[in-house]
C-alpha cells in the first residue's frame, strides 16, 4: 500500500505541478500577444561602437499601455550600414561613417515602423576613470573653496 499511495501522490503532485505551469504559461502568452499600438526606440546608448554588438533595443506599447521589449522574431531590423544578429547591430572596426540609420518594422502590422539615426562613436575607449581616493581629493578640494568663500 505505500507504494501505492507515493505514485499516487507523485501522480497528483505532477498534474497540480503541470496545470500550474500551464495557467502560468497562457497568462504570459495573453499579455505578450494582446495589441500593439506603437514601438519604439529606447536605447542604451547615445551612441554605437565599432566592431562590437550594439543591442539595439525595440519596445512595444500594448493597448494596455504597458511596454514590452521586441526581439527579431516580432521586428525586422535594417540598416545603410552594418549587419544585424538578432537584436545587435555590428558595425564594422573600419567603418569611416559619422551615424547609421536603422529601421524597426513590426512583423504583425507592417504599418508600425520607425526609423532613427543613431550617432556612430569617433573617440577612443582609452578614457582613464578617477580612483575613488582621487574623487574624495576633489571633494575635499571644493569643500575647503566653499567655506573660505
Amino acid at each position: 500500500m505505500p507504494l501505492r499511495s507515493s505514485i499516487l501522490m507523485l501522480l497528483l503532485s505532477f498534474y497540480f505541478y503541470h496545470s500550474i505551469a500551464q495557467q502560468k504559461h497562457a497568462g504570459q502568452a495573453d499579455n505578450n500577444t494582446q495589441k500593439i499600438d506603437s514601438i519604439a526606440f529606447h536605447l542604451y546608448t547615445d551612441s554605437l561602437k565599432k566592431g562590437v554588438y550594439n543591442y539595439i533595443n525595440v519596445d512595444g506599447l500594448q493597448s494596455s499601455g504597458r511596454w514590452i521589449p521586441l526581439t527579431a522574431q516580432d521586428i525586422r531590423l535594417s540598416c545603410d550600414y552594418g549587419r544585424f544578429e538578432g537584436n545587435n547591430l555590428i558595425i564594422d572596426s573600419s567603418c569611416g561613417r559619422k551615424m547609421v540609420n536603422i529601421t524597426a518594422v513590426y512583423n504583425r502590422n507592417p504599418s508600425l515602423s520607425k526609423s532613427i539615426t543613431v550617432y556612430i562613436k569617433t573617440l577612443p575607449d582609452n578614457e582613464q576613470l578617477k580612483t575613488k581616493e582621487q574623487i574624495l581629493e576633489e571633494m575635499s578640494g571644493k569643500k575647503k573653496k566653499r567655506k573660505k568663500g
